[in-house]
């Protein structure tokens, strides 16, 4: 009973401990560089004690296998990690955009099937078949077939591409607000929807989790209590 109850008290002070020591994560890039950056910045201000280390990355990361505390993803439902805790943050939406000087070029699609015409952008890695599924507002759904014409893993290529006028892509509406608010890009299609990506993150377990990434999954969650992406 003694050996149970000191350690008992063990957990209960292991709790109440200051955060420190080292946190391993990993986080889309696009979605780092966005504002999740900020996010880390804040909270090693706040814990002083903390070391983090970061991999940004847009591979799916075994987090048991290389030791990672907690994975930052952004992925639709339905999820796939039923091994790992998982803990939804917020939405993101996604938008078809193009250059202005692309548009004047094509012409305003009036139906999704006009995009079979348009030349495109592709996120990810090469693969046979790429699709736009949209869903129009009386939820009807299509799924427009294209063949890209310039393919990459980053997000940011992809904008800078589309703002060339290379093609018409489908990104994260944080990523292009500015672009829209500007002019430079045109959201193309607005009636039609691609279904919306959820940010979440997941970690091994509860037990025995260390102070310190308690206290960040909490200060990530904390952020996204207030989060907007207008």
């Amino acid at each position: 009973m003694l050996v149970e109850a000191e350690a008992a008290q063990q957990v209960i002070e292991f709790s109440h401990a200051e955060p420190c020591g080292t946190i391993k994560l990993t986080c889309p890039v696009a979605l780092l560089h966005v504002h999740i950056g900020h996010v880390i910045a804040d909270f090693m201000l706040e814990y002083p004690k903390v070391q983090v280390h970061l991999e940004a990355t847009n591979r799916r990361v075994d987090l048991l296998a290389e030791g990672v505390d907690i994975a930052i993803r952004v992925r639709p439902e339905p999820f796939e990690d039923s091994d790992l805790v998982l803990k939804r943050l917020s939405e993101r939406g996604l938008c078809l955009v193009a250059s202005t000087a692309l548009v004047e070029k094509m012409g305003l699609p009036a139906t999704p099937t006009d995009l079979v015409q348009w030349p495109s952008l592709g996120l990810g890695e090469p693969q046979h078949q790429y699709a736009w599924t949209l869903s129009g507002t009386e939820n009807e759904k299509i799924a427009v077939s294209h063949t890209p014409r310039y393919v990459t893993t980053d997000m940011v290529a992809l904008r800078s591409a589309a703002l060339k006028g290379v093609g018409v892509v489908q990104l994260p509406s944080l990523m292009v607000n500015e672009q829209l608010k500007q002019g430079s890009l045109i959201h193309l299609l607005p009636q039609w929807q691609p279904k919306k990506d959820i940010i979440h993150l997941v970690y091994p377990s509860r037990r025995g989790q260390l102070p310190a990434v308690r206290a960040l999954i909490d200060f990530i969650a904390q952020y996204y209590q207030s989060f907007t992406e207008a």
